[in-house]
């Protein structure tokens, strides 16, 4: 029994030493090699947004539910707004006393109006007059004093005529400030009160409620999750390293924590031309060729963005190459080669190696 123990262990040792050997050394390959920049990030859907309100206060009522459709304009929350509903209606009630108000001075136009219409009657027969002496002035038919007199009417009616319709203008013009004042200051506080009904921005669906009703909320609590409704995009960060290599357009293989073991095609859709300090990264989005069977918001993705293929070329492993530029021959000899594309397993031999040669490990 100790014998034939002794002899597997033997048979077992010559196996490994002989797989040892032949792993630290091979041949290279010839065949495809992808060139490929990493990206990470989680899945989102299309115009996902977080709601905010714009006014501070107690959340009287949630008036959805998750999962729930939502179209735009749709009322989500109900925040108390007993101080801004009597501020309103304060400002309805001086909306309607300014009415009275605007009809008050509606009525002295209405009488300046009368007035500039009697001055300028006044003003055209003493013109009338004036023009008729000053013509028989020079035939000494009228007397100096009885010019003078008719010159001075005419100048009092002109003067007269300029100043009604002056007043006519500010009486105008204070009428239409009023108005609007006061419609303006009404609009003022329904717009202050409705900002108290959170409204969605988009349609689409309610992914989350994120408080309770009788909880205080300000402009920088988040209140809900709403996005399109099954229609997904890929949220990636790509290293300030590798992004000047990015393009709209390029392909990108994705892998998802909730779908072990497959792959799945995408595209990218959109750069954002903006580095984030923090991360030292930048955000793209991707658009799925054909999207998973069911996807849902913030699920984790890893992605490959392809940048380069070249087919049928000498490739090695990446454990092999020295320095990035030596491969080891006839086990102590090194070589110089020049490299192409690699990726994270395999890299490509422009020159220096051939597909017949052998190459040996570094130790």
């Amino acid at each position: 029994m100790r014998y034939s123990v002794f002899i597997i262990s033997v048979i077992l040792l010559i196996t490994t030493s002989c797989s040892k050997k032949e792993v630290d050394k091979i041949q290279p390959k010839k065949g495809t090699i992808t060139e490929s920049v990493y990206a990470s990030g989680v899945v989102k859907a299309e115009n996902q947004y977080t709601v905010f309100s714009t006014v501070n206060g107690v959340l009287q009522k949630i008036n959805v539910t998750v999962g729930q459709s939502i179209t735009q304009g749709q009322s989500l929350f109900q925040i108390e707004s007993e101080k801004a509903a009597l501020t309103t209606e304060n400002a309805r009630l001086a909306y309607q006393l300014s009415q009275e108000s605007n009809r008050y001075i509606q009525d002295k136009i209405s009488e300046m109006e009368t007035k500039v219409q009697m001055a300028k009657d006044r003003l055209a027969l003493d013109q009338s007059v004036y023009n008729r002496n000053k013509n028989i002035k020079e035939y000494k038919v009228i007397s100096e004093v009885e010019y003078e007199r008719v010159e001075l009417a005419y100048k009092n009616s002109k003067s007269n005529y300029e100043s009604a319709l002056k007043q006519l203008s500010q009486l105008r013009s204070q009428l239409k400030n009023e108005q609007s004042r006061n419609n303006i200051n009404l609009k003022i506080s329904e717009k202050s009160q409705s900002d108290f009904t959170i409204k969605s921005a988009f349609s689409g669906e309610l992914f989350d409620v994120l408080v309770k009703e009788g909880t205080l909320v300000t402009s920088q609590t988040p209140l809900a999750i709403i996005g399109k409704k099954n229609a997904y995009v890929l949220e990636l960060d790509v290293d300030e390293n590798d992004m000047v290599r990015v393009a709209v357009g390029q392909k990108l293989v994705v892998t998802l924590d909730s779908y072990k073991g497959k792959v799945f095609d995408a595209t990218v859709g959109k750069i954002y031309p903006i580095m984030d300090e923090r991360s030292r990264t930048f955000k793209i989005e991707a658009h799925f060729d054909v999207s998973p069977t069911k996807l849902y918001p913030n699920l984790t993705a890893e992605a490959n963005i392809i940048i380069t293929t070249k087919k049928n070329v000498v490739t090695i492993p990446k454990s092999f190459l020295i320095d990035d530029e030596y491969v080891l021959v006839n086990e102590d000899e090194k070589r110089k080669v020049k490299i192409g594309l690699s990726d994270y397993q395999n890299v490509e031999i422009i020159e220096g190696l051939s597909a017949t040669e052998t190459i040996y490990k570094p130790k």
